[in-house]
């Protein structure tokens, strides 16, 4: 897994891209539509019109770093295709890139524990 260590913050742009776009082009996606600040540490998600391609986008603290991902004989799980940005938790992010259904990805919520005393 491409990670770097401490990142939780993972966005899914919805809308698919222009795949010819490299690291500027994604950068400017990600300021002007999805309205988050490219260089924020956050993973951002892109997919193809196919839905078999995905490109992740990370600022480093060095420099953008451009993960692309082709699926062979498949194709990766995708909302459908709307304006916006949805948040994935690191757990559904490895579950998308390894070609899972992340949506079937959920968190068991627990009520909070009461202190004894």
């Amino acid at each position: 897994m491409i990670l770097p260590g401490g990142i939780t913050r993972v966005y899914l742009a919805t809308r698919p891209v222009d795949f010819r776009k490299g690291h500027a082009g994604l950068a400017l996606i990600v300021q002007s539509v999805l309205g988050h600040d490219p260089y924020n540490g956050a993973i951002y998600l892109f997919r193809s019109k196919r839905g078999d391609q995905l490109k992740c986008l990370v600022w480093d603290q060095t420099g953008l770093v451009l993960v692309y991902k082709k699926l062979e004989g498949g194709a990766f799980h995708w909302p459908k295709p709307a304006d916006g940005v949805i948040r994935l938790s690191p757990a559904q992010f490895s579950a998308l890139i390894e070609g899972l259904d992340w949506r079937a990805v959920r968190a068991e919520r627990r009520p909070r524990p009461r202190l004894a005393g």
